[in-house]
């Protein structure tokens, strides 16, 4: 685990420019100073990330938050006040202080103060806002561990803050505060019920991370089916909730969206090490709580 010492060492590392992984209570982080485009870009190369997905900012309170908000509106006020520090992301519009790489040249930037107590100090000792999209290579899937990020970048891994398992285990809710009203770009397991699932038109950059039709996807091919009708050709593993079959390997997840939530990852990652030739999943209740599990799956089997 991450001790003091190394916690300040990660700090001087993101204020001269350079790269650290750190845990939060959703997923484990790749971070840079939000303030130098130069060490955002590094996120970029690092992960295989385009530039038309924005980052997410992490600052260390509400004070920090409003700093970088061009507009910080009311509701934004209150949905800092009542779910910070915590898995939830706003979207405002950002100051120029902001560079452009981090937001995909949109005026707008995510904002968030996370839970996990190595993130906060992190985030006070380095004195900067940090831009962090999970610590993976483009496209695959999120890290619930330190052992994750190391088994994405093997040699290239920066220097890693070990916070244990996350918590929360899925990316954060990603509201964006708009004069229209509250839009849901991405899911996640903060559930802010006035907010309305935006409609995507097509633009040269997202409005949030984890908008690309293939996202937090193992290496083997996963399968969303129903009633237990798992594939019968080929050596591969089955997540259940209520209907069992029989596969290679079976996992029994929990029927509590954050119980399984927190799991999803890491079993993801187990079964993904197994040289399997499916990973066939349960579909998920299309109930409230069960939105972002719903979300992240549909996203790995496409």
């Amino acid at each position: 685990m991450a001790t003091d010492e190394d916690i300040q060492k990660a700090a001087q590392i993101i204020r001269f420019g350079g790269l650290v992984v750190f845990p939060t209570e959703t997923v484990y982080g790749l971070g840079a100073n939000a303030l130098d485009a130069a060490a955002v870009h590094k996120i970029y190369a690092l992960k295989g990330r385009p530039a038309t997905s924005p980052l997410i900012v992490h600052v260390a309170g509400i004070a920090k938050a409003r700093e970088l908000a061009a507009d910080w509106p009311e509701e934004a006020d209150q949905l800092a006040r009542e779910y910070w520090p915590g898995p939830l992301t706003l979207v405002v519009p950002k100051k120029p202080v902001i560079p452009d790489e981090v937001t995909a040249g949109l005026p707008t930037v995510g904002l968030r103060v996370p839970r996990h107590p190595i993130a906060l100090a992190l985030l006070c000792a380095a004195q900067v806002p940090i831009a962090a999209p999970s610590a993976n290579r483009f496209t695959q899937l999120s890290p619930t561990t330190a052992q994750h990020v190391r088994e994405a970048f093997g040699e290239e891994t920066p220097f890693l803050l070990d916070g244990g398992p996350c918590e929360v285990g899925l990316e954060s809710t990603v509201i964006a505060v708009t004069k229209e009203g509250l839009e849901v770009l991405r899911p996640g397991m903060a559930f802010v019920e006035e907010a309305t699932k935006a409609v995507e038109p097509f633009e040269p950059a997202h409005r949030s991370p984890g908008q690309h039709r293939k996202h937090y996807s193992p290496r083997t091919r996963v399968l969303l089916v129903n009633h237990g009708h798992v594939p019968q050709q080929g050596r591969g593993a089955y997540l259940w909730i209520e209907h069992e079959a029989t596969a290679a390997r079976t996992v029994r997840m929990p029927a509590q969206p954050e119980a399984y939530a927190a799991q999803l990852y890491r079993r993801l990652h187990e079964l993904d090490r197994e040289g399997l030739d499916w990973i066939a999943v349960e579909f998920p209740p299309d109930a409230q709580g069960w939105a972002a599990i719903r979300d992240r799956l549909t996203r790995a089997a496409y």
